[in-house]
């Protein structure tokens, strides 16, 4: 009996370590993959500073929702002045992280703005493996319907009546506050997509 206690106590063990082991999996994997989106960007657009990669991760992540249920970085975005930004990637930016410098190279330019624009250029090549083909479609239909964009330019499509920014910022007037994903989704696919984000949910909770 003794015997079979310890068994099960070693079986409780294993399992939660993998639990853990997939848990971390998870969490690198959005980060490969927002990583390398912003490599993509990086590559196939002009212009490619700061702000304009929030904006092209913000229609990629919104547009792969309305989709399918769930974004691709697994970014949250918040409605400020200058559009939707992704708080916690903005703040990374500051100060970026090994992970980022050894991806992307970050160069300041002067401009007539008190901030200098920070350019960007990728260090690496784009790592298609960690991306579904509907992913690689949207990173490269953003692309190119950005690609010859500035960063003031691109306002235009984030900050237009239709898009959850003007929902968020101007109609509700939630300044700083998150912008639902669920707000970029039409009436009638609402439904559906609920369902599916539930889905993605309980998955990705199984791993917590």
């Amino acid at each position: 009996m003794f015997k079979n206690v310890l068994t099960i106590i070693r079986n409780i063990i294993i399992f939660i370590s993998h639990q853990g082991v997939e848990r971390t999996m998870l969490i690198n994997h959005d980060r490969e993959k927002l990583l390398n989106a912003m490599v993509y960007f990086a590559k196939n657009t002009k212009y490619c500073g700061r702000l304009k990669i929030f904006k092209l991760l913000y229609l990629l992540d919104f547009e792969h929702f309305k989709e399918i249920g769930r974004s691709v970085t697994g970014l949250n975005y918040v409605a400020w002045d200058n559009g939707p930004v992704p708080r916690k990637l903005y703040y990374e930016m500051k100060s970026p992280p090994k992970d980022i410098t050894d991806k992307i190279s970050i160069d300041p330019r002067e401009t007539v703005h008190e901030q200098p624009l920070m350019l960007n250029s990728a260090k690496t090549d784009f790592d298609p493996s960690h991306f579904s083909r509907r992913e690689i479609r949207l990173l490269d239909m953003v692309s190119q319907q950005c690609r010859d964009l500035k960063e003031e330019d691109i306002k235009e499509l984030t900050h237009s009546k239709k898009e959850p920014w003007h929902q968020v910022y101007e109609v509700e007037g939630n300044k700083n506050k998150e912008i639902p994903y669920e707000y970029g989704v039409c009436e009638d696919d609402l439904g559906l997509i609920r369902d599916m984000a539930t889905k993605n949910k309980e998955m990705i909770d199984n791993y917590k």
